[in-house]
């Protein structure tokens, strides 16, 4: 059987980890709610199964994949971040999805911060997309944070998808937007900080 050792990614306030069966219940309880009405959901428990199951596989087959957010001194799992490239994706994805009860705490913003971070320096990707339902404007406003403007000429996964295309690794090293979003991140990082006017994850 084919394994792949999966890293840990650390942060101030999560540790990224692999996705395993414990983490499930979570991963049900959102992808069966309103929650994922951007992500082809609600879907029923056999199908939110049958989706975990391809979030662990994926990284067998890919080599990447999605990493479960943990906080760092709980434990407590806040949602999922990381590479995504199913069947008929036309590129690469940078993905995430925060469970309810986690929103609002920039949590998001972090970890797809430090995924990214990884896929760029440490798999050598070039450039990634993330796929957004043009109705999911939370999503849409997290993406412009973190530097992705939508790519009009990228191909769609089926023609109802917006793409957004992230910014080059070089822009990303030392550069205003750079410091950007890490100002941003260490913001949510102070319990006292009370975002106004920007996209809760």
């Amino acid at each position: 059987m084919s394994t792949v050792a999966i890293p840990t990614l650390e942060t101030e306030r999560l540790l990224l980890r692999g996705p395993e069966p414990e983490d499930y219940p979570d991963f049900k309880a959102t992808f069966t709610s309103y929650r994922a009405r951007f992500m082809g959901g609600p879907l029923n428990a056999y199908e939110s199964w049958m989706l975990y199951a391809a979030e662990i596989g994926h990284w067998a087959i890919r080599g990447f994949g999605m990493w479960m957010i943990h906080d760092r001194h709980s434990g407590e799992t806040y949602g999922m971040a990381g590479g995504w490239k199913p069947a008929k994706w036309p590129e690469a994805e940078i993905a995430w999805v925060i469970w309810p009860d986690a929103a609002g705490r920039g949590i998001a913003l972090e970890a797809t911060d430090a995924a990214r971070r990884y896929l760029y320096r440490v798999m050598g990707w070039e450039t990634a997309v993330s796929y957004l339902d043009p109705k999911n404007l939370d999503s849409i406003r997290l993406a412009e944070r973190l530097g992705a403007v939508k790519d009009h000429a990228a191909a769609t996964i089926d023609g109802s998808d917006a793409v957004y295309r992230h910014p080059a690794p070089e822009r990303l090293v030392d550069t205003q937007l750079a410091h950007g979003i890490e100002m941003e991140i260490s913001h949510y990082r102070d319990p006292l900080f009370k975002p106004k006017g920007w996209a809760l994850d």
